[in-house]
């Protein structure tokens, strides 16, 4: 089942992950170092709506796992853009951020009873659980990228977990967001089963990744 992604939702991925990389470059747009208080928490909440979001078009692993990698790639774009090395605390902890929130999600979507998941409270508890997962995952950063968590200032807490109560009840709305906007593309991309409809979305993606890459260009070369 999770062997590889159908090719009608591997684009509306694809789109996903430009719109999520590019939303990350510019919530982090004058970011050198570490997050700015409170927004490590409103990108945690935004990148449950994307994970949510590419889980129902795809409801394969690998479409989530395809989705981090996009993101990824716009943040390492955005690094070399600002002549930063990727084992920077602006580019390598946001990377693990991604894929602490995928894992997180993941996890939980796996475990939470297909009923809950079909009501909102039962969605809106696997965004929350999701978010307080990821943030408490966060801080094993410093093993991996050997860069430590950014933390409050005149403290030694992390961020992610001072700010914690924001992210989650964030992720309590933007999960179920994510959930039906995905499944309203979903029906979207079934109205649009036509073999001329397909082709034009598998122009679409690749074309709405390259724009949003030229987009985050100029804004950070002009």
């Amino acid at each position: 089942m999770d062997r590889k992604i159908p090719k009608s939702y591997l684009g509306i991925v694809i789109m996903l992950g430009a719109v999520w990389g590019l939303s990350e470059a510019a919530l982090g747009m004058g970011l050198r170092s570490c997050a700015a208080f409170v927004s490590g928490s409103i990108m945690t909440g935004a990148a449950l709506f994307f994970i949510a979001a590419s889980w129902v078009v795809s409801r394969r692993i690998l479409g989530v796992a395809l989705l981090i990698v996009i993101a990824s790639l716009f943040k390492m774009f955005d690094a070399l853009l600002l002549s930063l090395p990727v084992q920077h605390g602006a580019v390598a902890n946001p990377i693990f951020a991604f894929m602490m929130e995928g894992a997180a999600f993941l996890i939980l979507v796996s475990i939470v009873s297909q009923k809950a998941k079909q009501q909102r409270a039962g969605q809106a508890i696997l965004g929350g659980m999701a978010a307080l997962l990821a943030i408490n995952l966060f801080p094993l950063v410093k093993y991996v990228t050997g860069i430590p968590a950014c933390v409050f200032p005149g403290t030694g807490y992390p961020l992610s977990l001072y700010y914690a109560p924001l992210a989650v009840s964030l992720s309590l709305v933007t999960v179920p967001l994510g959930l039906w906007a995905g499944a309203q593309v979903e029906a979207l991309e079934t109205k649009l089963m036509a073999n001329q409809a397909r082709r034009l979305g598998y122009l679409v993606s690749p074309a709405t990744l390259t724009l949003f890459l030229v987009v985050i260009a100029l804004i950070r070369l002009i």
